[in-house]
């Protein structure tokens, strides 16, 4: 559950306003669940998006880790991605300020155009070279998955949770890519596996997706015996998830990974 604006300690209040300027308006995001915080303030220096998390009470918690993440990919993917213009941080807080974004969220459904503008985007972060920061690798990340999860090693920077939500439009047409929370450093095909359920619940059939992904070199250069364990260990972690925990967002989730696993593996 997010943290209201006036609920957060008045050092963290002061450390913000020390770098953004007075906020005079604060406007909650309507997505996300990986921060305290997620707001854009109205600030006597402009607008910013500021998202903040509470550390544990001996170290940095998933939340913090994550914007800790966020703050060390931004400068590599500058081209696409809010700057990061400051960050604040207390005993207990950390908070990131971005540039305000204003644009509207992505259509990934059939014969959207953003489609395209949706893969020139993974080109261009496919065409990014692995900066040397603290990020999660897939071995690590997904090695419950198999035995071997070195076959999901790779130098490839993913971003991997390519959502609609996650990609802004603005009036001219360009793109930006938010939330880089659980950035990624493994094979590239990785990007496209973990997109595959965003095109499904977007009305796409599983095949169809299958084939706009198979656009990407990264996609069918990959081994499809890797594909399968992937897409086994996929289904399996969301299915697990929505019966540990049947939030809505969460069933729908396993609902789309279980659509793909079936048509990919023939079950």
């Amino acid at each position: 559950m997010r943290t209201d604006w006036n609920d957060l300690p008045k050092k963290l209040h002061a450390a913000i306003e020390a770098q953004a300027g007075t906020v005079r308006d604060v406007v909650p995001a309507s997505t996300g669940n990986h921060a305290d915080i997620a707001s854009t303030l109205d600030t006597g220096n402009g607008q910013v998006f500021v998202k903040a998390a509470r550390k544990l009470a001996d170290r940095d918690g998933p939340e913090v880790m994550s914007l800790r993440r966020e703050a060390a990919v931004n400068p590599a993917v500058a081209e696409f991605a809010p700057r990061l213009r400051w960050t604040a941080e207390t005993e207990d807080w950390l908070a990131l300020g971005f540039d305000h974004i204003t644009g509207r969220r992505a259509d990934y459904s059939p014969a959207s155009p953003d489609l395209d503008v949706l893969a020139k985007t993974i080109h261009a972060i496919q065409n990014i070279t692995c900066p040397d920061v603290p990020m999660l690798s897939a071995q690590r990340r997904w090695q419950k998955y198999t035995d071997n999860p070195a076959m999901f090693a790779g130098d490839a920077l993913l971003h991997t949770d390519l959502n609609q939500d996650n990609l802004i439009i603005t009036d001219d047409g360009r793109a930006f890519v938010v939330d880089w929370a659980f950035v990624t450093r493994g094979a590239p095909w990785l990007e496209l596996m973990t997109l595959i359920p965003w095109l499904i619940g977007a009305g796409h059939h599983p095949q169809h997706a299958d084939q706009w992904i198979s656009q990407f070199p990264a996609w069918t250069t990959a081994q499809p015996t890797v594909i399968d364990v992937f897409t086994t260990g996929f289904a399996a972690q969301w299915r697990n998830a929505a019966q540990a925990r049947p939030d809505e967002w969460v069933t729908r989730h396993a609902e789309l990974t279980g659509r793909w696993a079936a048509y990919l593996l023939k079950e």
